[in-house]
């Protein structure tokens, strides 16, 4: 069974046609070709396949796309603003908080999602937020240094 959605996603409206069975990076990623979002537990644990909805980081692989509809979707790929980088992907790249960057596009969004609620976190409130991301390659100590510089980016 299948239908239409009407999904926000990036600021911008998308028409879709779904399996109801689909998840919602399936549809980003195969549909849409949004690649930002990557599959890896496929269980909701690691966070590869973080995106914000409504501003709020989700696993991605273990929501429904129709619970997407009328929702704003926010991806990796929707965070630069005139071939600029987000002030968050810039402190990753300065900070190198990445080896393999598979896991980097849900840390960042996850990053938003932080600063927004917080915007000057202390490294613990940081390591507790993020505890839903996993980088397999341990570049935790850069990606905190990171979200520190963003955070005061951000701030001005």
């Amino acid at each position: 069974m299948s239908q239409e959605l009407q999904l926000h996603v990036n600021g911008e409206p998308r028409s879709v046609e779904v399996g109801t069975h689909e998840t919602l990076l399936g549809v980003l990623r195969d549909k849409l070709k949004l690649f930002g979002s990557r599959g890896g537990c496929n269980i909701g644990y690691c966070g590869a396949c973080t995106v914000l909805v409504d501003d709020k980081p989700v696993s991605s692989c273990i929501m429904l796309a129709v619970q997407a509809e009328g929702k704003r979707l926010t991806t990796v790929e929707g965070l630069s603003e005139d071939d600029k980088l987000h002030p968050i992907q810039q402190a990753f790249l300065d900070h190198s908080a990445f080896q393999c960057s598979y896991c980097t596009p849900g840390f960042i969004l996850t990053t938003k999602a932080l600063l927004a609620e917080n915007s000057s976190p202390s490294r613990e409130e940081i390591r507790e937020y993020l505890v839903g991301n996993l980088c397999r390659c341990g570049s935790y100590y850069n990606i905190i240094e990171a979200v520190e510089d963003a955070a005061g980016r951000m701030r001005g």
